[in-house]
């Protein structure tokens, strides 16, 4: 498989972040991920990331949860931040990608896992715990979905929209959403990808967001739909980024009423799509949810 390698230099000193990177290998591919807190925490928060993001917006989170004793764990999708990025479009499908996040939670050994998921972190991370529920014991979701085959027409524009961007300006559509961000911020987001080459994945995403009930990995998503909803043992806690037109309000009230024990939703009226651009916030309630937060002095 022909893979793009980002420089490394590409990622020195980027705003708010100042985590030393770790690497494995799945596929003869390199997977990275930043692996902070103790590592014999009783709790390990498994950040995912979505299109066309990387760990970087865990950057607010991060210490929120570090600060609690938990270990935090952001790995890079594939194709995107550190990790390798296939150039073929086509390497790009649901299949491909859960694999890769069943491996990396297999081999790292977590357990105590708080699962935190937006966007396809979440259409993929959804997926995991029914294949291993031994492992996870907390839920925090953001602006995400279950991939059952339907799709919002929300998101269908952003489809059509995706589609006519081969070359994403990254950095400026998340910005967009966040009027306080720095141009130093914005350019962050735009590290991992010198030029549109290095850019498969995020041109295949939106594309592979199974809209059907024969879609690749539309099947599975239906299984783990049943699994949050009849079998999840957890505790739950969901934050929606009320100014999200794709996977807003509309999407996430189906997705909550599916979450067995999940309370009701802390709305973030300003936050958009990208979620944890306002996540120190979030992260701390979800904790107090959780009774995981620390108790001041």
């Amino acid at each position: 498989m022909q893979a793009l390698r980002t420089p490394d230099e590409r990622f020195a000193n980027l705003p708010g972040f100042g985590w030393a990177p770790h690497y494995l290998e799945h596929a003869g591919l390199r997977v990275h991920y930043l692996d902070e807190g103790p590592r014999d925490a009783a709790v390990t928060a498994l950040c995912l990331h979505g299109n066309p993001s990387w760990c970087y917006l865990y950057r607010h989170m991060i210490p929120v949860f570090t600060a609690a004793g938990l270990r935090v764990v952001a790995p890079d999708l594939i194709g995107f931040g550190r990790s390798d990025k296939p150039a073929d479009e086509s390497a790009h499908h649901f299949d491909f990608h859960r694999d890769m996040l069943v491996d990396f939670v297999a081999r790292l050994d977590l357990r105590g896992v708080m699962l935190v998921c937006q966007d396809w972190g979440g259409l993929l991370g959804l997926t995991l715990p029914m294949a291993m529920p031994e492992r996870y014991t907390h839920l925090l979701l953001m602006n995400t979905g279950l991939g059952t085959g339907t799709v919002t027409e929300g998101f269908r524009q952003w489809r059509a929209y995706s589609n006519t961007q081969p070359d994403l300006q990254v950095g400026r559509l998340i910005s967009r959403g966040k009027k306080d961000m720095t141009a130093a911020e914005a350019a962050a987001y735009d590290a991992p990808f010198p030029d549109a080459r290095y850019k498969a994945a995020l041109r295949a995403f939106p594309n592979r967001v199974p809209d059907g009930a024969d879609a690749l990995g539309a099947a599975v998503s239906r299984e783990a739909a049943a699994f949050w909803r009849e079998r999840w043992q957890g505790r739950s806690f969901m934050a929606i980024g009320m100014a999200d037109p794709v996977l807003g309000e509309a999407a996430m009230r189906p997705l909550h009423r599916n979450i067995r024990g999940c309370p009701p939703p802390l709305e973030v009226p300003e936050a958009g799509h990208f979620v944890q651009e306002w996540g120190g916030p979030i992260a701390q309630a979800a904790l107090r949810e959780f009774g995981l937060a620390k108790a001041p002095g």
